[in-house]
């Protein structure tokens, strides 16, 4: 006992001072940001964070506007936003060294003199990754993720970390050591995750460009909660070399990188500067597929399938109404909409998403636990990871007629290292990816229009709520590329039906996803914009013209 104590009283150190470096980064902004004001008190730093990117960054390449003007501009609104939100957990110091830098740079990249905030997760020289976990402390590193040196030779300015759930894998955004990050448009509110503090802080327009990851809807769900696009490309569409993962190893999940930002042509001017010659020499693995302008700027009507339910989680009100309205404007500005029969979700989520990510019966990834105070919401999955096979087939048969998806977690031996390889059981994932792709071929498509999760949930309830993630997971396990465009807000009639809400399953958890989006009226509600494999300018053609309409 004298020796856990001593254990966790050191662990509780390293979060102190994790925490003081924490306020101590408030802390520098606040200075740096107070020096500029009183050094050049006519600067109109509102004017400034008004400017969309592609304004911003063609005034600030044309020399109108300079680089330290927009750069504590935004130091500025950062911290009042991570005051309010707890979402940065870091102010990279060195970035006002590569201020003056920039400055001096002969060629202008895409993003010159742009700041651009980085996820927690993506390394950047001589600064943590934790993940949230106490073990990851104290442990800067060495160079840069291959995404943020782009970033740098295009001009941009990294100059904040942001707040991730442990782990990673969770769509709420809390961690032991920086705490709980708050959607900036309502407090009570989760900002998504795992890429929650970008959420927060793009949302907020505490940063007009931030960087984040995807690996079950970790970039869309923050951006559909605070209001904001993003987009999950294919896996490797851009360098992951430099990232940390938060089940290492596992590949039945497409894990992405991409960006998040206020609008669609935003997100295009940042894959524009990342799909360069840069990105293809600094790691091989990605296919040299340069930024397709022509896909982009097509205005061809589009052929689009649509859905409105996955038929595993019911979607909210707002959720139908989402995709019903934009279905209506797409075909009113003459695009064609033919509906698009989703089968098998249930089975894909658990036995391919689940089992496939943790298909050493999870052993990786609870090790990763070993040593923390916290298990960070996770307590199912190490319970499940630990109990014998025969008293988890009792359970299954117990809890069937109240919680469906408990008792399918243990009935179906995901979590079983020994159980049929994924390659070789009756219905393999390359079966349901060709199946899912026929069906889309035969209908012609050329994207698809899709719910997404919304509105934003309670603080707390992603935790209770994992098989919530399936209209995200979808296409990861289908490596498909996809975005989040907001269309609309939660309305009163919304709240008022909720009231009929029961759910396809109405158990426990259908009892408690309608209670966490309770009390959303005037939140922002997305819909999800995907296309084929490697199609990200088709995608993002698409979710432009949604935005427009």
């Amino acid at each position: 006992l004298l020796l856990r104590w001593r254990r966790r009283r050191a662990l509780w150190r390293k979060v102190a001072e994790a925490q003081e470096r924490q306020e101590r980064s408030l802390v520098r902004m606040e200075a740096a940001a107070r020096r500029f004001r009183e050094q050049h008190p006519s600067v109109s730093m509102v004017s400034i964070l008004s400017l969309p990117l592609p304004e911003l960054s063609k005034k600030l390449r044309d020399g109108s506007l300079p680089p330290d003007h927009v750069f504590y501009a935004y130091v500025g609104k950062a911290l009042q936003i991570a005051t309010e939100t707890n979402c940065i957990t870091e102010f990279l110091q060195e970035s006002e060294t590569q201020l003056r830098k920039t400055k001096l740079m002969e060629k202008q990249g895409l993003l010159y003199g742009v700041p651009v905030s980085i996820k927690d997760s993506i390394d950047c020289q001589g600064h943590d990754s934790t993940l949230g976990f106490i073990k990851n402390l104290n442990k800067p590193a060495a160079e840069d993720s291959v995404v943020v040196q782009v970033l740098k030779r295009q001009g941009a300015i990294p100059f904040v970390k942001t707040n991730v759930p442990q782990s990673l894998i969770s769509y709420d955004c809390k961690n032991l050591i920086f705490g709980q990050t708050r959607n900036p448009l309502l407090y009570t509110r989760t900002p998504g995750g795992s890429s929650g503090g970008e959420g927060a802080l793009v949302g907020g327009g505490g940063s007009i460009l931030g960087i984040g990851t995807d690996v079950g809807g970790s970039l869309r769900f923050p951006a559909a909660f605070c209001g904001i696009c993003a987009i999950k490309p294919t896996g490797n569409r851009l360098s992951k070399r430099g990232i940390m993962s938060g089940v290492v190893g596992q590949k039945a999940v497409a894990a992405a990188v991409g960006p998040l930002a206020k609008d669609v042509e935003s997100l295009a001017l940042c894959l524009r500067a990342l799909l360069t010659e840069d990105m293809f020499s600094l790691d091989s693995s990605v296919p040299p597929l340069p930024f397709n302008e022509e896909v982009y700027s097509s205005t061809k009507p589009l052929r689009i399938g649509y859905y409105e339910t996955d038929f595993f989680t019911m979607p909210s009100p707002a959720m139908r109404r989402a995709v019903r309205e934009t279905k209506q404007l797409l075909e009113e500005a003459g695009h064609t909409l033919v509906p698009f029969e989703l089968t098998n979700v249930d089975y894909v989520i658990f036995n391919y998403c689940v089992r496939g990510m943790f298909a050493d019966g999870g052993n990786s990834f609870v090790k990763k636990f070993k040593g923390e105070m916290e298990k960070g919401g996770m307590g199912l999955f190490f319970w499940l990871a630990k109990t014998p096979h025969w008293l988890k087939t009792l359970l299954s048969w117990i809890s069937k007629p109240f919680v469906r998806s408990i008792s399918f977690y243990l009935s179906q031996r995901l979590w079983d290292s020994t159980s049929t390889p994924l390659t070789t059981s009756t219905f393999s994932p390359q079966d349901f990816c060709h199946q899912f792709t026929a069906q889309w071929k035969k209908l012609n498509l050329d994207v698809m229009l899709c719910p997404m999760l919304g509105p934003a949930l309670g603080i707390g309830y992603p935790a209770k709520l994992s098989v919530a993630v399936s209209y995200t997971m979808l296409y990861n396990a289908l490596d498909f590329p996809a975005g989040v465009v907001p269309v609309t807000l939660a309305t009163d009639e919304d709240e008022e039906q909720l009231k009929g809400y029961k759910g396809y399953y109405q158990d426990w958890w259908d009892r408690t996803l309608v209670k966490a989006f309770r009390g959303s009226v005037g939140m922002p509600v997305a819909v999800q914009c995907v296309a084929l494999p490697w199609q990200e300018e088709l995608c993002l053609r698409f979710m432009k013209e949604v935005e427009t309409l």
